[in-house]
């Protein structure tokens, strides 16, 4: 099934993880979510600001990434 990255990507921006639960990964997705959640909760003792940031960027460009994978194992399929 063909994920586009942009919009893996973009989910991921509006809430972390969203856009490994759109590739299908949805374990991570919920992993990452959680984490964000936790980072977050950790600002209040400044390791937060430098943790969030970490953790939303990672869930972007993984999510990114999986989708680019997951359309290039589609794409060996289809013609084979």
């Amino acid at each position: 099934m063909h994920k586009n990255p942009g919009l893996a990507a973009v989910l991921s921006f509006l809430v972390c993880g969203l856009g490994q639960i759109y590739n299908g990964q949805v374990g991570k997705g919920i992993a990452l979510f959680v984490a964000a959640g936790i980072t977050g909760l950790l600002c209040a003792v400044v390791i937060g600001f430098i943790l969030l940031p970490v953790v939303w960027i990672y869930g972007i460009y993984d999510a990114y990434r999986t989708a680019e994978i997951i359309n290039k194992g589609a794409g060996e399929n289809v013609g084979g």
